[in-house]
Parts: structure tokens; C-alpha cells; sequence
């Protein structure tokens, strides 16, 4: 990567509000439980919460205009690139291949202190992938990451997923970006995300789609918008280095982006929302180092560059090899529509559905009675769901334009076998927020269980590639117990994800690595953060083998991870864990039923959602709620080098709502 002399302004903290700690102190005020949603201001001029995301979609024809000026710039820049185009829920519209571009792409060149030493350091740096994969994942990227009220790129994503916020040789010290561990999300082996069907049908389009790497932190991938609607994303890779950008204060001369910049043009995001448009405290994310005026002339000819210039690929679990037009979001065919009477109490929100009319993932109790004497019920996931629903309505976002519109997420349920007990969503949050919502419910569930540690130990090693038993040892040491990971503390995904950084406590640098990353502070990178990865690196490669060998290889199961599985036939984090903030733990009484994730808007709000969620859900049954005091994460000290550092559970924004100047709302709960 080559880059021009250059400034930007630096992001001098987290893309969280400043909020205040869960766990402790006086009752703070948080609004009653509900059983609807309640009225918030400014209200929409229809009287409704939500203005409904209008049904719009690429054709064909769009299609071929953003491959045709993506190619036309490639071959400005003399560089052969393979190009993805997707729909708004992650369908494969099309793949190009240049004439001349390479087929394969490896991981990481650009590794954060050198080549690692040996096995679960390694992560998927150095691995050989399919260029093609890579184009979809960043595709794929675009177009979850954004939404009607924020465009955000793979640029972006690289930004937000590392070590130090914002990643530059200046800022070492500073903590670790706000979505550090989203890369390992939407990803193929998820039970979630759909899977491509070649034989068609009702079900073929449906949506989200599973993307072959999770999200790309590579630049080169953008949304696509029409009408100030996010319809889809762009996807390029040519320079055979799946990377990320480490220094964000000078501005790339990247061609990969350009030549997908160019593909955007005529379906471009409106300015006031693209990333560079939101500042986070004062500051402003990255969308792009190139700019339009940075582009050839264009041409969206597809008939002048089609066979002449390269050509349309199959690819194996993703696409036919010709050109499809995609679904548009909100409809029964892209697997995510707007409830319907009895599905939830709030007809504004939305469910995943199968493509004939059927809610996907119902809302239902728990399913494991063998294990847990009483059970979530059918009656306490509902309130649990509506009442995350209601505080979620009412709050302000963190990074949706414009300012004090409503805040936009997936809320998960799920028991203690990690199980769906109901999944719902506002109607224009983000697409990765859904496979998200339910990483991190179940990792909060899985982490607070008493059967983590042994479920980890059980888990085979692969020699020279990972090794799961050595994490439990490591995290009982680390906290000087040894009934760590046996139930003994409710961990929510903030308390994890403090163990899960590349120092603790997380950006100080001359600190020892958490015990959940790796081994070795120096040798960390987005491909290799730890445990998260080297829980899914095995379903990764086994996936790329598949998509490589043409469908020769047997593809990842639809589960993720090795552990033992369930009664129901699944591991418990069945589509791999997540490690930045926004769940909680479910317990009632104090034994531990279940867990709740929000994903979308903001690590604080997500963090907030989750936690008075299950505290107003349990003040309207009066059986459930948030985990006792007294045996949260954050009554966890661990000794640093002679100092006293405590976990963290939840974090709230300071003065969340738009109806109310309630202030601490989750302190005393």
C-alpha cells in the first residue's frame, strides 16, 4: 500500500458517550417497565416511531453500471480486480473477474509485530483465500455496516476493530476501537445467517446471507444507496493483500478503493450520513481516502467490458455466474420484514421470517428444563423483548444522522443452550447488528454458565493451529481463581471483552495481555485476537477449502466452534462469540436462565438495551432480571503489577432519552 502525505483528524476516544457503570450505588431513575412502547419526542409527522425503510432494490441494470464503472476505473489504474455485488441482505448479485486478476488473495501481510511464533498466535494470518471471497466479504461489509441514517465502509470498519483507537503510531496507549471483534461476525458457519440456494425457491433469497470471512477491514468495499436507502454494497480485490489500515493519519493512495469508489457512483450515500460526516465526541470516523475527483472518466457500459474485459464467475456457495437483481429489505422475500399481528406486541419492529410468511425465530421458552428447574417461559421472553423494544425507542443514538432521531438495533434472546428464544429489530438497524445481537447474548450466557470452563476443556486441540483447554488455564491464573468459568460470576460481554484485550487493563501498553487474547501482546492483529478466533479458525478454513475446491470439500457445518454440543445438537455459541459490549445475563433469583444482546447504535446504548431489557422484562413478570449484585463481573479485582484493576459489567450513556433528562439510568439497578 502506498500512501501521500497527509492529516486527518485524530479520534481521540471511543465511539462510546461517556457513560457510567452498571452494578452499584442509589436507585437511579430508568422509567418504568412497559408493556408497549412508550411516546418519545420528536415524533414522526405520522404519528408513528419509525419511518418505515421504503422498498427498494438494484436490477440488473443497476448491477451492471457499478461493475461496468468499477472496471473502467481498474483499467485506468492498469490493476485486474475481481468485483462483488450485493443486495442489502448479503445475496451475491454478481461476481466479475477481470481478465488477468488473481484468484487468490492472502491474509494479512501487514501483521502487527511480525510473523507469529506458532500455533493459536497464528490465527488466519498467512492463510491463501479465494480473491473472490474477499470481494464478498468486503461487499458484504458496506452493506451491513450501513443503514439509512449511517454509510459506513470497509475503511470504516478497519478504524473501529483494533487495538488502539484510532490505529496510528501516535495513539498507542489509547483503547482498543469500539467494535473490536465485530471482523468475526456474519460468518459462514453461522446457524443464523442463510446460506446460498442455487435450487431457488421461497427461501433462496432470504437474508442476512452468511459472508465467507465475517467483515472485511481491507479498504475497497462500500454501500450502495438509492433515494437515501441502502440497497446493497460494492466489494473489490485485486492487490492479493486481505489486509487493514494500521495508520489512519495519512491518506492512502489505495486503488482497490478507488476502483470500488468508482462502482458507487450513481448510488452514492447522501453526504450528511457518511462516516466522515459523524464526529464521536467531537471527531469524525473514516469513509474513504479516495475521492470522485481522484477517478477516470466513467462509463457504465457493462456490454463494452463484459467478455472483452473479463468476465461473470460462479462461486461456489455464493453464486451462479450471472447477474440477479436484488431484494429489497423490508420485504417477505428478504428474509427480514415488519411483524405482523401476534408476532410482536409492537407491529412497528421486525422479525426475521422464512420467506412464506412464517416468523423465523418465534418467540417461544427456554429449552433446557433437563438442566435448568424452571425455565424461561414463552410469557417472560415476551416481556423481556418488548420492554428492551421500549427502552430502545426511546433512546438517542450514537451514530445515526440525523441528530436526536431514535435509536436503530437487534434485540436477541436465548437460553441457557444458547437457543433463539426470540429475535427482534427496529425497522432500519443495521444488518451485522442481527447475527451480533445473538454473539453476544449467548456469550454472556455461555461465560456466566457453570458449564464454560468444562466445555472449553473438552474441546479438542489442532496442533499448530489452536488450542482452546489452554484459555481456561490461563483465565484462572490470571484471576487468581480457580473456580473461574464454573459459574460462579455473571459476565456480561463488557466484562469479557476487558479479558479479551491485547492489554489489561485494555491500551496500556506496558501491560500483560487479558487472558482470553493472545499469548503475546506484540504478535495480536484483527485475524488473530484470540479465543474468538481460534474458536472459529477450524469452520473458516474448512468453509474456504469448499468454496476453493468448487464444492469438492465438504463445506463448515451450520454451527460454529468445537465444543460439545447440546441436546439440541448445537454448541452454545453457535455462530462464535463476541467480545465488545452490549449483553447481559438473565437469571432468576440466582440461578442463570438465559441472556440478552442488542447490536446496532452505539456499544453504551447496546449496553443499555440489554441491561434495563431484563430489568424492566423482570419488574413486569416480577420472576426475572438482571444477574444479583453481589455476583457480577465487576465485583471481579484483579491484581495488575501491584494495582487494583476491577471489571466492568455495563456501561450506560449519561442522559440516554429523548423524552426525559433522566440521568444515570442504569446506576443502583
Amino acid at each position: 500500500m502506498r500512501s501521500r502525505p497527509g492529516t486527518y483528524a485524530c479520534l481521540a476516544a471511543a465511539l462510546a458517550l461517556a457513560g457510567c457503570g452498571g452494578g452499584g450505588g442509589s436507585s437511579g431513575g430508568y422509567g418504568p417497565p412497559t408493556s408497549g412502547t412508550p411516546t418519545p419526542t420528536p415524533s414522526p409527522t405520522s404519528g408513528a416511531l419509525y419511518t418505515q425503510p421504503a422498498l427498494l432494490s438494484l436490477s440488473v441494470a443497476d448491477v451492471q453500471q457499478v461493475i461496468a464503472q468499477a472496471v473502467g476505473e481498474a483499467q485506468a489504474r492498469k490493476l485486474p480486480v475481481v468485483i462483488a455485488v450485493t443486495d442489502r441482505v448479503g445475496n451475491v448479485l454478481a461476481v466479475f473477474k477481470m481478465n488477468g486478476a488473481a484468484d487468490t488473495a492472502v491474509i494479512s501481510r501487514n501483521r502487527i509485530g511480525g510473523v507469529a511464533a506458532s500455533g493459536s498466535e497464528v490465527g488466519l494470518q498467512g492463510q491463501t483465500i479465494p480473491a473472490a471471497a474477499a470481494a464478498i466479504a468486503k461487499a458484504i461489509t458496506g452493506a451491513y455496516l450501513s443503514s439509512s441514517g449511517n454509510a459506513f465502509s470497509s475503511r470504516t470498519a478497519s478504524q473501529i476493530v483494533q487495538q488502539h483507537f484510532p490505529p496510528a503510531p501516535t495513539t498507542v496507549g489509547l483503547e482498543s476501537g469500539p467494535l473490536f471483534g465485530v471482523q468475526f461476525s456474519q460468518l459462514p458457519c453461522s446457524d443464523l445467517s442463510q446460506r446460498y440456494n442455487p435450487m431457488g425457491g421461497a427461501a433462496a433469497l432470504i437474508g442476512p446471507k452468511r459472508s465467507p470471512l465475517g467483515l472485511s477491514a481491507d479498504p475497497g468495499g462500500f454501500p450502495l444507496y438509492k433515494n437515501g436507502v441502502v440497497v446493497g454494497g460494492i466489494g473489490v480485490m485485486g492487490d492479493q493483500d486481505y489486509s487493514f489500515d494500521p495508520n489512519i493519519l495519512d491518506i492512502d493512495q489505495d486503488a482497490e478503493e478507488a476502483i470500488a469508489l468508482a462502482g458507487t457512483q450513481g448510488f452514492t450515500p447522501p453526504d450528511e450520513i457518511r462516516a466522515d460526516r459523524i464526529p464521536v465526541d467531537g471527531t469524525t470516523l473514516r469513509f474513504s481516502d479516495a475521492t470522485a475527483g481522484d477517478l477516470a472518466p466513467l462509463s457504465g457500459n457493462f456490454g463494452a467490458v463484459n467478455v472483452t474485459l473479463g468476465m461473470l464467475l460462479a462461486i461456489t456457495g455464493y453464486t451462479d455466474g450471472t447477474i440477479h437483481a436484488g431484494t429489497a429489505y423490508g420485504s417477505e422475500a428478504s428474509g427480514v420484514r415488519q411483524a405482523k399481528a401476534g408476532e410482536f406486541a409492537n407491529t412497528e419492529a421486525y422479525v426475521l421470517t422464512d420467506g412464506s410468511g412464517n416468523d423465523r425465530y418465534p418467540i417461544r421458552g427456554g429449552t433446557d428444563a433437563a438442566s435448568v428447574a424452571q425455565p424461561l417461559t414463552k410469557a417472560e421472553v415476551q416481556a423481556v423483548l418488548e420492554n428492551a423494544f421500549g427502552v430502545l425507542s426511546r433512546a438517542r443514538p450514537q451514530i445515526r444522522r440525523p441528530l436526536d432521531s431514535r435509536m436503530q438495533a437487534t434485540v436477541s434472546v436465548v437460553d441457557t443452550n444458547g437457543q433463539v428464544l426470540g429475535i427482534v429489530r427496529s425497522p432500519d438497524g443495521p444488518i451485522f447488528g442481527t447475527d451480533v445481537s445473538l454473539q453476544k447474548a449467548r456469550t454472556a450466557t455461555f461465560f456466566s454458565g457453570s458449564h464454560a470452563g468444562a466445555e472449553l476443556l473438552a474441546t479438542p486441540s489442532i496442533p499448530g493451529l489452536t488450542d482452546i483447554p489452554a484459555y481456561v488455564s490461563r483465565v484462572r491464573t490470571f484471576l487468581q481463581d480457580p473456580a473461574a468459568l464454573t459459574g460462579t460470576f455473571a459476565f456480561a460481554d463488557r466484562s469479557g471483552g476487558n479479558l479479551s484485550r491485547p492489554y489489561f487493563p485494555d491500551g496500556e501498553v506496558a501491560q500483560p495481555p487479558g487472558p482470553l487474547s493472545v499469548a503475546q501482546s506484540a504478535l495480536w492483529s484483527p485475524f488473530a485476537v484470540g479465543l474468538q478466533t481460534d474458536l472459529v479458525v477450524p469452520n473458516l478454513v474448512q468453509h474456504l477449502a469448499y468454496v476453493n475446491s468448487g464444492g469438492a470439500s465438504a463445506d463448515t457445518p451450520r454451527y460454529c466452534t468445537q465444543l460439545p454440543l447440546t441436546a439440541q445438537g448445537e454448541p452454545r455459541i453457535a455462530n462464535g462469540v463476541q467480545i465488545f459490549p452490549g449483553s447481559v445475563p438473565i437469571y432468576r433469583g440466582n440461578v442463570l436462565v438465559g441472556g440478552i444482546g442488542v447490536s446496532g447504535d452505539g456499544i453504551d446504548q447496546d449496553d443499555m438495551v440489554s441491561f434495563l431489557g431484563a430489568h424492566n422484562g423482570g419488574l413486569a413478570t416480577g420472576t426475572i432480571g438482571n444477574a444479583p449484585v453481589g455476583i457480577r463481573a465487576d465485583n471481579i479485582v484483579v491484581d495488575v503489577s501491584g494495582r487494583k484493576v476491577r471489571l466492568r459489567y455495563v456501561s450506560c450513556p449519561f442522559a440516554p432519552f429523548l423524552d426525559s433528562s433522566e440521568q444515570n439510568v442504569c446506576q443502583g439497578l
